[in-house]
């Protein structure tokens, strides 16, 4: 390659009209294009949004279709990996169909900041999960031949202020948290680029933090791939080069074109060597390689079976819809109910979806105001899967109405002549948006107590970006975690009302019983500092402490600090019931074992989501951790033996001055529960000391 050609996939705009640029000639209409080298046999890149779908950018390819996967949030609540590759898979699929080469998909923070804005592209607020989840995700895509980008790399826990913030996080904790949670995805799907993200991490800036790319990443892990800024993230070029970044996304909304013409002077300058150059090229042809997309470059207008993924996104958001309170067996709804209220916003036309660069458009969806973002207008979407309507399809001969519930005095009226309600509730979130405390907007609350007095068989769907507050929860007798549910959401709801579809969802966050209860109950007001790249800054940089609660994230901070949550990590119900047994744990030549029994006691048939968590009590101890979990289908009366290996790393503590990991010697406690809170059965370990790396 010439050095001009070189230059040309180092750095360049946002493939798509914004401002005064023009969409690049060759590219599709994206986030990203880097021209194709045809003397070389090299094709371009064409990169595209994709953390929930393919990324269609609210009518930028006017007329695209594109399958929206149900929120992160569920893929997590699923608790089901082979579920994570097969969505990743159909992600991919339409990727190649549509000529892209590189999904920037693959979201692998930790949910640190419950009212976080894009927690919803995220998976949970556990390492392991999250790990597990993402990886299979990126795994699924690359099978198809396109590469996949985990991010945002790291400790990327909030939207206010997020080019601005700093997330100050102890090496240490750093490596048990948020930086473990990055190792098991990038170990299990070896995706082909990273991504850091727009906030700071001990005061460096995440796309110039060495210790981040250089040290860790491709020091410590040997991470072959290319790293990539997110779209107006970087701040430096001598910096920056040096730290190992190695290309800068979306030039045009950084004040300067730092990997552009600064970088060549750099280079000439020998500032920064012509081996770095050479580095930042090589490594994204190898991971290009890695999947076929330099042998076999996908080609736009291949079919797509958007029905066919319509279906498999509709099981997925089935396998993860939580039912989080079922009082006297409110659900599933009786067939012979003669008349049955739906209320809700926007319940007949569709289910609510995230916003920001991850937003997905199916055909059919419907925009409604939203936020501007990055100087575009972003829409509030909803995906064409009405709930109203699959309802009236699972409802049988019942009479099913509809209020939107503006009118709170009319919906409690019409509430009182009505056998069931089902209020469909919901709380919009966006990239560059996050929520001020954790109630719900427009006073939909009492708009669910009005109406729950009215009628006591009120059931309470929420369509949410994370948890939300549940004043009314005592007065009503069932409530299903919806989150942003996908193409086929409204039919997934509406299979768990009726008992199509048991559910087997489980939270992979924590429902908070107040904002007093989290690490960081103060926010900062969202006015006082720049939210979005591409905008002047508004206000200076500034710290947040998350050593408050260190590697201690969600669950283990409840845990640590004797909290009662409104509802633990790994809740979830389900319209059978299960049984955990002989358990017992075995160490042999450093691997570590669990095996016990899970009966279905029930008369239906379900999935069970066995979680193991570990502690080591007593000084110099830790509080609980997950360290392993499976998902089993089980019918009625059937039993099975299930073997699941425990990350030794969950066991240990990293050693951030020896840089490894350290598991002292001593008596373990291994719990076998239901979720977080559940004091389960129990096991002990005896293990020796040890330590590995890295």
């Amino acid at each position: 390659m010439t050095q001009d050609e070189k230059f040309a996939w180092i750095s360049g705009p946002m493939a798509i009209p914004i401002g005064d640029t023009k969409k690049p000639e060759g590219a599709l209409g994206s986030a990203a294009y880097y021209p194709a080298i045809p003397r070389l046999g090299i094709p371009a890149q064409q990169q595209s949004d994709a953390s929930l779908g393919v990324g269609n950018l609210g009518g930028v390819r006017p007329g695209d279709n594109a399958t929206a996967l149900p929120s992160s949030l569920l893929l997590g609540a699923a608790f089901d990996p082979e579920g994570a590759r097969e969505t990743g898979a159909l992600v991919g699929q339409e990727a190649r169909a549509k000529g892209f080469t590189v999904q920037l998909a693959g979201g692998a923070n930790l949910i640190r900041e419950p009212r976080g804005g894009r927690n919803f592209e995220y998976v949970s607020e556990d390492p392991l999960l999250t790990g597990i989840i993402a990886g299979n995700s990126v795994a699924g895509i690359q099978s198809q031949g396109v590469v996949a980008t985990v991010k945002h790399f790291a400790v990327n826990a909030q939207e206010t202020g997020r080019v601005l913030v700093s997330s100050d996080l102890s090496p240490a904790a750093m490596h048990e948290s948020d930086l473990l949670a990055f190792k098991i995805a990038i170990e299990i799907g070896q995706p082909g680029a990273v991504m850091p993200g727009y906030n700071l991490v001990n005061g460096h800036w995440a796309s110039e933090n060495a210790y981040l790319i250089n040290t860790v990443l491709k020091g410590e892990w040997r991470y072959p791939g290319w790293v990539m800024s997110d779209w107006g993230a970087v701040h430096s070029t001598v910096k920056a080069a040096l730290a190992g970044l190695d290309v800068q996304s979306g030039a045009n909304l950084d004040p300067d074109p730092y990997f552009g013409a600064p970088l060549q002077a750099a280079v000439a300058a020998g500032k920064v060597p012509q081996t770095r150059i050479d580095d930042m090229v090589r490594r994204q042809l190898r991971s290009l390689y890695a999947v076929g997309v330099i042998d076999n470059p996908p080609q736009p207008g291949a079919p797509i079976d958007y029905m066919a993924h319509r279906l498999v996104a509709q099981r997925a958001a089935e396998r993860g819809l939580v039912l989080l309170k079922n009082e006297g067996d409110a659900l599933p709804l009786a067939k012979g109910a003669k008349r049955i209220l739906v209320i809700g916003r926007r319940a007949d036309v569709g289910v609510l979806a995230g916003g920001g660069s991850s937003a997905v458009t199916p055909v059919g969806s419907l925009e409604t105001e939203g936020m501007s973002f990055m100087g575009t207008e972003m829409k509030k979407v909803y995906h064409p899967s009405s709930p109203l309507n699959a309802i009236r399809a699972e409802a049988n001969a019942a009479q099913v109405d509809f209020l939107d519930g503006t009118d709170r005095s009319a919906a409690i009226t019409a509430a009182r002549k009505a056998d069931i309600v089902v209020i469909f509730a919901e709380e919009w979130r966006s990239e560059g948006l996050d929520m001020q405390g954790l109630g719900l907007p427009d006073d939909q609350d009492a708009l669910i107590d009005g109406v729950a007095g009215a009628n006591a068989k009120t059931i309470v769907v929420l369509e949410s970006g994370g948890p939300v507050a549940m004043p009314w929860l005592a007065n009503v007798p069932a409530v299903i975690a919806a989150f942003y549910p996908g193409s086929g959401g409204g039919e997934a709801i509406a299979g768990v009302l009726f008992g199509r579809v048991n559910p087997s969802g489980h939270l992979p966050i924590t429902f908070p019983a107040s904002v007093a209860q989290l690490p960081h109950p103060d926010q900062r007001d969202p006015e006082t500092t720049t939210s979005n790249p591409g905008l002047k800054p508004k206000g200076g940089v500034f710290h947040v402490d998350y050593d408050v609660e260190g590697s201690d994230v969600g669950y283990r901070w409840y845990a640590r600090q004797g909290l009662t949550p409104l509802f633990p990590f790994g809740h979830g119900l389900s319209y059978t019931s299960f049984r955990h047994g002989d358990l017992s744990v075995q160490a042999d030549k450093g691997s570590i074992t669990a095996v016990f029994t899970v009966a279905n006691t029930g008369a239906r048939a379900g999935a069970a989501v066995p979680q193991l968590y570990v502690a080591r009590p007593g000084k110099g101890g830790f509080v609980t951790r997950l360290a392993g979990f499976d998902r089993v289908d089980l019918a009625p009366a059937a039993r099975e033996r299930i073997e699941v290996r425990i990350d030794p790393r969950l066991l240990a503590r990293y050693d951030a001055t020896a840089r490894l990991w350290r598991i002292a010697a001593g008596t373990y406690e291994v719990r076998l529960a239901n979720d977080a809170a559940d004091p389960g059965i129990k096991a002990t370990l005896e293990l020796p000391a040890a330590t590995f790396g890295p």
